[in-house]
């Protein structure tokens, strides 16, 4: 009976306490995660130069993080809505401060691939667990706001991931930055562990404790077999993948090669990238909370982003130098529209899914990012290197071609009428 008083209790928590004491610690996971994530866009031409790296070995050395986060997205929405973000969110923080430490103390391309691949597993549940955790305690209607402030921490570790981390790296050489990280990630495990609670929120049903993991892998099923699903995925897939590879590594050579920017230029105009990503989640988030009360839907939103992003990339692909670092803002700010799937996905799925439909598109965005991550760096390989860690224009002008390609088709397949389309439309005649 006591504990039934207790759980009964905890929905009633004020929302400014369930924003300090939910939203702030998965939010600083998230920060982790995306400065993990970006972190060698800016020491990427001291790697290759100390380790002797080709373009193709960069690629595959930054990417395996996406392989080991795709790889565990199914097993993650399954455990996250059966066990709760916050035991899962502990156990893979620690599991991702042993891949750092390994990282800082390694000296050859194996190792560094597999303490990449600890890293990627261990915050691939960081934003999973926060959505997760922002569904269980904030309605559905304000879940394009609430998830907006949760990846705006994103942006924030995107962003320590410019000048911050070339300044320590000048100073201290790329390995200090993993121990700094190292010491991080367990004080936010031990942080997350004792601060969050460990219950559900007034979102869960009654029976779930009732519900197998045979009922969870049904779901699944469920899931996978939607068109309205892949009607997202597809596009979610090709242009978020686009978008980390370029924010997590190849923007950065692409201002060295073609832009002809040193390195601490390089750096600085990452921050643009990444403080017009910090606007765009933030004000893609306002923007769909407001126009929503006027018969806007989130689909007409994102299509919009996705639309802007591509004419940005075009722009890089003709090698438009001047505009560069507008370019990079730009970039930043409509790329990060595709963030909002997951808002409309939460919509539209039931709360015992909510786990599971965002990490099955979330795999599908980082299988994306290690298959393009990994394939430019194929690409420009073509052309031989030009020495110092640097690579041929010509490269990165044919890599972009064929990214742009593939997600304007992509594009076209979204713009394909859905059923949130009938849905926007009834909403706007009421």
């Amino acid at each position: 009976m006591a504990d039934t008083s207790i759980k009964n209790k905890l929905p009633i928590i004020s929302d400014r306490r369930v924003f300090a004491i939910v939203l702030i610690p998965f939010g600083l996971g998230y920060f982790l995660s995306y400065l993990f994530r970006t972190v060698n866009v800016v020491i990427a031409p001291d790697l290759a130069a100390d380790l002797r790296l080709t373009a193709a070995d960069l690629g595959l050395l930054t990417s395996i993080y996406f392989v080991l986060f795709a790889a565990f997205q199914t097993p993650l929405g399954v455990i996250l809505d059966r066990y709760g973000p916050c035991r899962v969110q502990v156990i893979l923080l620690f599991i991702a401060a042993l891949g750092s430490v390994l990282f800082a103390i390694s000296h050859s391309m194996a190792i560094l691939t597999i303490a990449r691949s600890l890293i990627g597993l261990g915050v691939s549940g960081c934003l999973m667990a926060a959505l997760k955790a922002n569904a269980q305690w904030f309605p559905a209607a304000r879940l394009p706001f609430v998830n907006a402030c949760t990846m705006s921490f994103g942006t924030f570790g995107a962003l320590t991931g410019t000048i911050p981390v070339e300044m320590l790296a000048g100073l201290y050489g790329w390995r200090m930055i993993f121990v700094v990280l190292t010491v991080f990630t367990v004080g936010l495990a031990l942080v997350t562990a004792i601060i969050i609670p460990d219950k559900v929120g007034a979102k869960d049903t009654a029976d779930q404790t009732n519900y197998g993991i045979g009922d969870q892998f049904r779901d699944l099923g469920v899931i996978y077999c939607d068109r309205y699903f892949w009607q997202i995925a597809v596009i979610t897939m090709l242009h978020g993948g686009v978008f980390l590879s370029y924010q997590a590594l190849w923007m950065g050579p692409w201002l060295a090669d073609v832009a002809g920017y040193s390195q601490a230029s390089v750096a600085k105009a990452m921050l643009f990238f990444n403080i017009g990503m910090f606007v765009g989640v933030v004000g893609f988030g306002v923007l769909a909370d407001r126009l929503q009360k006027y018969g806007f839907g989130l689909m007409t939103i994102v299509r919009f982003g996705v639309g802007a992003s591509l004419a940005v990339q075009i722009m890089l692909a003709v090698e438009a130098t001047s505009l560069a670092v507008i370019l990079c803002a730009a970039f930043g700010f409509f790329g990060s529209s595709t963030l909002l799937v997951y808002a409309l996905l939460g919509q539209n799925f039931s709360g015992r899914m909510v786990g599971k439909v965002n990490t099955a598109q979330n795999m599908m965005i980082f299988i994306g990012a290690f298959v393009v991550q990994w394939g430019i760096g194929v690409i420009i390989d073509f052309w031989p290197a030009v020495g110092d860690g640097r690579y041929d224009p010509v490269g990165h002008q044919m890599a972009l071609i064929c990214v742009i390609t593939l997600e304007v088709l992509a594009f076209v397949w979204l713009l394909m009428p859905s059923r949130m389309d009938r849905y926007e439309q009834d909403s706007s005649t009421l």
